[in-house]
């Protein structure tokens, strides 16, 4: 058994949603021209967000994906790792690409708390490395380090850093990442997988999966190189 098992919306919880959608969030660009119609139609949306909240109790443990071509995607993850240690809570960051220099955010995490275990295990772009036979065993050694931490529930949020990449490039098998987390009896921790491309699999077992569309680059349109403080 395990709990990889997806639930649907009601719908009465549907229509809830459909209801809290047409009132909308307020502000100037609400039609409402009298302050008390326009108070009328918020406390409204506040009834409607509270039956919403009612009917949400369930908690799991999350499989979370940021994809795309834009830039974010470990950011957002790092964000998610400094919430955690907030709440005093472990993390384990497997960086399945990146791992031939230090980052910013490296240094801050491990200044910040005790709770964090990072592991940069790549050796870079495969441009960079140009040994797809030694990328695919350090994939293959990260993704055998990272399995220790899934199963490990003192860690509340897993992050596989460029992930998504390591199966683009045929590394690990998106398939095989997907029967091991469901194998896995009473899970309660969070898994975020990051990296562009990836897999339609991937992103149907999901909870939570996060595009990042590119729409202006400084590299692409400016000759601008990575820069410390943004890129590392």
């Amino acid at each position: 058994m395990n709990n990889e098992s997806s639930q649907s919306l009601s719908s009465s919880d549907k229509e809830l949603d459909k209801k809290a959608s047409n009132l909308g969030i307020g502000g100037n660009y609400s039609p409402e021209k009298d302050e008390s119609l326009y108070k009328a139609r918020m406390q409204k949306r506040k009834e409607i967000q509270i039956e919403r909240l009612k009917i949400r109790k369930s908690q799991k443990g999350l499989i979370i994906v940021f994809t795309g071509n834009g830039k974010g995607k470990t950011t957002a993850a790092l964000g998610m790792a400094l919430r955690t240690i907030g709440h005093g809570q472990k993390v384990a960051i497997i960086q399945f690409i990146k791992g031939a220099w230090e980052t910013g955010e490296e240094k801050a995490l491990k200044k910040l708390s005790k709770d964090i275990s990072w592991h940069s295990l790549g050796e870079g772009f495969t441009w960079e490395t140009q040994d797809r036979i030694r990328d695919q065993k350090i994939v293959k050694g990260a993704w055998e380090q990272a399995k220790k931490y899934i199963q490990n529930n003192f860690y509340k949020l897993v992050i596989l850093d460029e992930i998504n990449i390591a199966t683009k490039l045929g590394y690990l098998n998106p398939e095989d990442i997907i029967k091991f987390i469901k194998s896995i009896n009473n899970r309660n921790n969070h898994i975020v997988l990051t990296g562009r491309g990836a897999s339609k699999s991937i992103i149907e077992f999901a909870d939570l999966a996060t595009e990042m569309n590119l729409i202006k680059h400084p590299f692409k349109e400016q000759g601008i190189k990575a820069q410390k403080c943004i890129e590392y």
